[in-house]
Order: C-alpha cells, then structure tokens, then sequence
C-alpha cells in the first residue's frame, strides 16, 4: 500500500477540532442503562434511541424515525443526495447493551463511564455505542467539511441485538424498500490487536435449545428406589456423553452435510495471522486445548460449527448431599453453524437424534429459543471488502489481514433481506471485555475507526 500522511485524511481536522465534543457525547450516551434483557429497563431503552435519533439530527441526517416494533425499538436516519448512481450503504448497529452481572467485578460504576489510561470504561463503550458514535460522526463530520457525503448513507440501530434481534428480520421485510442499498457496513466486530488491523468476513450462525426430561412425578429417596427407577441426572447425562464422538465430532446425523472447507484464500489469510495459542489459552484460562480433531484453534472457533452443553439443572446440589432420585432435569444445548447450514434443518435432525436416545417411559419436552441464526460471510475478493480494505490501511498505515467472528449476530439477515454484501468495520480488541465486567473503548481505536469510516465512503464511490 502507498503510506498516508494523516493530514490528508479526510476527517482529521475535524477530529482534532471535535474531540472534546465527542468525547461528551460519548459518555452521556453511555449513562442511559439501556438493558434490553431486563423489562424493568424498556423506558432507558427507549430513552436510548430517542437519544440515537438527536445524534442523528444534530448530525444532519435526515427522515429520522424511531422504528417501532413488538419489542424494543429502532432507528433509521438518512442522507440520500449523493445522486442515484453513486452507491447506497445502510450502516448497521444497535443501542441496547448487556446486562451488568456481577456488578462487585467492576472497579468503577457500569453506567458512570469513565476515561482512564486512554480507554472509556462502561457498560456499551464497544458494545456497541462507541462504535455506533463513530459511524454517524464520520457522517457529520464530512456534511459540515462539504455539505454532502460521498454516498448516499441509510443509518439503521437496533434496540434488541443483545437479546438475539428476536423482531429484527420483521422489521427488515416491513421496511425492505426503505432500506434498499448496494452494501452493509456493520459496526460491532472487532480488529485482531491494534498492531494488526484486520477485518471480520463472517460470522457463525445459532440454534439453542431448552430440554426438560422427566422420570417420574417426584423426587424419590434413593434407598427405597435406587437401581430400580430411572434417574433424570442419568438420562441427561448420558444425552451429554452422546453428543460428540471420540474425536470431537458432533454425532447427529446429516450435521456436517452442507459445511464446505476453506478456500485456499480463505486459508492463506488464517495462516498470515499473527497467532500465539499458549497466549490465547491463558487469556482464556484454559491449561488444555478440545474440540474437533483435524483442524487448527483458529479453524474451530471461527470456520467450524459447534455443540455446547450452556447448562443443566438436576438434582441437589446444595450444600451436603440430599439422597434422592431427581425425577426431572434440564439441559440447554446450543449449535454454533457455519456458511450454508441452515437453523431449521440443523435443529429438526437435533430433536430426531435426541428423541430416539430417550428411554421408554421418560418423558422428554424440546423447546427451541427463537428461530435461530444462519451464518455471515462475504467473500474476501468482494469489491466492497477491497474499498474497506483501502480504507482500513490508509488510517492503520498497513494493509488489514482478514479474520471471522466466532459468534452470531442479525447480519446475516440484513444481507438475505437486503440482497447485498455485508462489510464489518469494527475496532473491538481482544481484551475490551465484551459482555463482560469493566468493558471498555480505547479511544485510539475509536478515533481510528472514525477516520476509517470518512475513507470507507470515499472508496466506495470511486467504485
């Protein structure tokens, strides 16, 4: 790449001019408690996109709406003058943020966001405010430098991505027209350190379940019982024990039928990464290394699918021991896909397989937490991927590397519904702590991924 002297970014002035400003506002978004999860917090949801829609004016955007819908609500802001042969983006993110538990870890209030060492810590700083703040000031900025933008920008936050987006797709029909564009641009992935810019080309897919098993109508004493009545810790442990092979294959039927192997692309890109496993299992707190067998650390959290056990619950298992016979039990089982597997298909081969591994005479209950997820993926010689590609190096001062996010999110839909490819320009860093106590934004990443979005809109109009 040819290296760019920071002055001529396009919106360099204007950071420099704005960065107390913006700081501000950062933080005062940041106060509003915006728990989609918890019902007794719908108002400061609300009051979080009626905060959204105010950034969105004082930015310049225009036919600004909150988007009612069963649950939470979106945005949608707009800037449309760029003339109909210079390309449309809808730019993706979402207002709401994740519960605070355990509250005792963090060192400083979740919603008093705080500046320290060169990172805001609170609750929603890069999940995903902060990055959200960056996209529509880029916005602002480059309508106060020109009175234009490069592209013709749709702005759409969601209120319930932190809850599994459960009425987003809705929505994406309802508003389909609205909403027509020629690329995605998602802001809510993160980079591989800020050394190494890279950009994410997928994300995986979900389907979770909730299963109930009952033995009996009580609990019964294991003395008088024992040996003689099925016991609903066993059955769902044997389910447990049953669903991977030796070698850490997931034993449903038909599970591996529609997943692909890399491309060669795709694996010369995973090669180029940087990568330290011993450091990767102490950031995890790990001693050993699982899954499945033949392929690398890299290719299992991100390009393979995967079964977890999320949680059981059976028996006593308070202090002491309480002799019984558990009579009922509970297990939540999640699948992680990849490209071309599908939710529905994945999940009735999982209730097949489960429902002949259930003894006569115990009663089994199956209950599927929403309709699941399909994976994300754009391919990496995607035009679009080469603009943010362009974009990405003229701020970092290096071309990116190219990763995948092992988790799940609504981008998938925004590509299906919308017909278009989906770019992620995310600056999250490995140890900002998503969902966890003490999150936070270095505010180098942000103001990089400020300027980064400024050059995105230029590069994608220059085609």
């Amino acid at each position: 790449m040819q290296r760019v002297a920071e002055s001529d970014l396009q919106l360099r002035g204007y950071v420099d001019a704005e960065a107390n400003r913006i700081v501000e506002t950062l933080l005062e978004w940041l106060r509003i408690p915006s728990i989609s999860a918890q019902p007794d917090h719908a108002a400061d949801v609300r009051r979080s996109a009626e905060f959204t829609a105010q950034l969105m004016r004082e930015a310049g955007l225009e036919h600004i709406e909150i988007m009612e819908t069963a649950g939470a609500p979106s945005v949608y802001g707009d800037h449309l003058h760029a003339g109909p042969d210079t390309p449309t983006a809808v730019v993706y993110g979402h207002h709401d943020v994740q519960p605070v538990d355990p509250l005792d870890q963090w060192t400083s209030p979740p919603f008093e966001p705080i500046i320290v060492d060169g990172e805001c810590r609170a609750r929603g700083a890069i999940d995903d405010k902060g990055q959200m703040l960056y996209e529509i000031e880029a916005a602002r900025g480059l309508l106060q430098r020109d009175g234009r933008l490069p592209v013709n920008l749709k702005f759409l936050v969601e209120g319930e991505e932190e809850v599994g987006s459960p009425h987003f797709e809705d929505l994406l029909w309802r508003e389909r027209e609205k909403l027509s564009c020629d690329v995605v641009v998602a802001s809510d992935t993160g980079m591989w350190s800020r050394q190494v810019p890279s950009i994410t080309m997928g994300m995986r897919g979900n389907v979770c379940f909730d299963v109930t098993v009952r033995t009996g109508t009580i609990d019964l004493h294991s003395g008088s019982f024992g040996g003689a009545v099925p016991n609903a810790a066993h059955v769902i442990a044997s389910i447990v024990a049953a669903l991977h092979d030796a070698d850490g294959r997931i034993t449903v039927p038909g599970f591996y039928d529609d997943v692909r192997p890399l491309t060669d692309t795709e694996a010369a890109a995973f090669a180029a990464l940087p990568f330290d496993e011993e450091a990767w299992k102490r950031n995890a707190g790990v001693k050993r290394l699982d899954g499945e067998k033949g392929h690398s650390l890299l290719e299992r959290i991100w390009t393979r699918p995967t079964c977890d056990v999320v949680g059981i619950g059976v028996g006593y298992t308070g202090h002491g021991i309480k002799t019984i016979i558990p009579a009922e039990g509970n297990v939540k089982v999640t699948f992680r896909l990849v490209p071309e597997q599908q939710p529905t298909k994945v999940a009735e081969a999982f209730e097949a397989w489960l429902s002949e591994r259930i003894p006569d005479g115990v009663d089994v209950s199956v209950q599927r937490e929403g309709e699941g997820v399909a994976a994300s993926l754009t391919p990496v010689d995607h035009a679009a991927v080469g603009a943010l590609s362009r974009a990405i190096a003229r701020v970092w001062g290096k071309d990116p590397l190219f990763t995948r996010e092992g988790g799940s999110g609504p981008e998938e839909a925004l590509g299906r519904v919308l017909e278009a490819p989906v770019l992620f320009l995310g600056v999250g860093l490995p140890g900002d702590r998503f969902h966890a106590p003490n999150e936070r934004m270095v505010m180098d990443q942000f103001w990089k991924g400020l300027l980064a979005a400024g050059e995105l809109w230029k590069e994608l109009a220059r085609g």
